[in-house]
């Protein structure tokens, strides 16, 4: 195959060079078109509507030699398409006495359809496997730091503390939870096969005595579900691989975003473990895996609604709705593909500053607590005694610059209370360990 001016992602760094982007490049996809066609043949053949040598010249002839992507770019456009201008290629490839067999009884978007659900399945299997990378690293993240406590925060202040072994956790959770959406959408994928207008009215034509079954052998040539319907204007495997990618480009993005969070220069309890440099800046070691996977977070949302959109496709083969799904659906697996690449990698090398927690949950001169101290105090002292005095000691803890464990001890009431048990932060984690031991069960 020959290619010209290929998309090498050089706006797309989040993607370019992954897995993904070889998967899903045009070269890849004439790839995918040429197997769809090869295995339509094959499939006749097995029912006895082809002779088994058009099955084998179709499939060797199907092989990609010969074939321009840019030229069949061009040309798709007299038909909308490129499986017309392909199909006039590959016919006249496989040679006179074969050459009817290629396509018979088919529909261009019968071959597209096709064509795309092997691109979504070749692509999903690298990003699957990131996603596993992901998953190991974080889940050795949350058994290292089960119990290194750090400051829970909530509308982006401190709150209560909590442990980085229960985030990292939260954050495995999310990355199984995309893991199972698209593997579950991977063996969901089906075959396309209607002909004109989703009746498979041709193959009778040709010889099929039971239409339906040729399908199923079509699918089964492709390692592809086999489709209860002819589903051209029934788009549900688009809208669920839509929704799979959605949501684990989000899942993904919600690590990033925590990991651009806690790795700012007056945060620092985190760093990516290998920063990229700026053009300007020689002290700077930005978290460039966290920000392309944020940056694909955000993008991918809106190609789904595209997705989602042509749904609505009238008749029983739309003009425009299954067009519009072929760039997007396209970008959406690269980018997840990138995201996973930069996750796993970004995961596997975190460094963790369990000391810059530690010293983080006295940010607040010991308020951090005020919500245990409140219900301790209670027991002690009354409810509205402990609020009024707890009240006035927080004000005091800015004001004079002091502790709140200090001036807790200056208390007469409270001499008999073990305060550096109760004010201690990294005592206050609550379920937080058993929690992420009960994460790190999940399979």
């Amino acid at each position: 195959m020959t290619a010209a001016e290929p998309d090498s992602g050089l706006l797309a760094p989040g993607w370019a060079g992954s897995p993904a982007a070889s998967a899903t490049g045009d070269t890849a996809y004439l790839r995918a078109l040429l197997d769809a066609e090869a295995a339509l043949t094959r499939a006749q053949a097995a029912l006895g509507l082809a002779p088994a040598a058009a099955a084998t010249a179709v499939t060797e002839a199907a092989d990609g030699a010969g074939f321009d992507v840019r030229d069949l770019a061009l040309r798709a456009r007299a038909g909308g398409n490129p499986v017309i201008p392909l199909v006039a290629d590959l016919t006249k490839a496989v040679g006179q006495e074969y050459g009817p067999y290629v396509h018979r009884g088919a529909t261009s978007q019968d071959i597209m359809d096709t064509a795309t659900m092997l691109v979504a399945v070749r692509t999903l299997g690298p990003v699957l496997a990131d996603l596993a990378r992901t998953e190991r690293a974080l889940a050795e993240l949350a058994a290292g730091h089960r119990d290194t406590p750090m400051p829970g925060r909530t509308l982006t202040q401190h709150a209560v503390p909590t442990t980085f072994g229960l985030k990292a956790a939260g954050w495995r959770s999310l990355v199984l939870d995309a893991r199972d959406r698209l593997t579950a959408v991977r063996d969901r994928l089906p075959a396309q096969l209607g002909g004109a207008a989703g009746t498979l009215a041709a193959f009778s034509v040709y010889g099929a005595d039971d239409a339906l079954a040729l399908p199923a052998a079509y699918a089964r040539e492709l390692g592809l579900r086999e489709p209860l319907l002819p589903w051209h204007t029934l788009r549900t495997p688009i809208a669920d691989l839509a929704g799979g990618l959605a949501f684990a480009a989000g899942a993904l993005g919600k690590v990033a975003t925590d990991v651009l969070t806690l790795a700012r220069t007056e945060v620092g309890e985190v760093a990516e473990g290998s920063g990229g440099g700026s053009s300007a800046m020689p002290h700077k070691a930005n978290p460039v895996r966290s920000t392309l996977i944020a940056a694909a977070a955000r993008r991918a949302p809106q190609l789904a609604a595209t997705l989602y959109g042509s749904l609505v496709a009238e008749d029983e083969r739309p003009a425009g709705a299954w067009h519009a799904e072929w760039e997007p659906l396209r970008e959406l697996l690269r980018l997840v593909g990138g995201a996973a690449r930069d996750a796993a990698e970004l995961t596997e090398g975190l460094r963790v500053q369990p000391d810059v927690m530690r010293r983080h949950l006295g940010l607040t001169h010991g308020l951090i607590v005020s919500e245990r101290l409140s219900a301790e105090l209670a027991g002690v002292l009354g409810r509205a005694r402990a609020k009024e005095l707890l009240t006035d000691l927080a004000r005091r803890t800015y004001s004079e610059r002091r502790t709140l464990a200090e001036l807790l001890a200056e208390e007469p009431e409270l001499k008999d209370v073990d305060l550096d048990e109760l004010t201690d932060p990294a005592r206050y984690t609550g379920s937080a360990g058993a929690l992420t031991d009960r994460a790190l069960e999940r399979r």
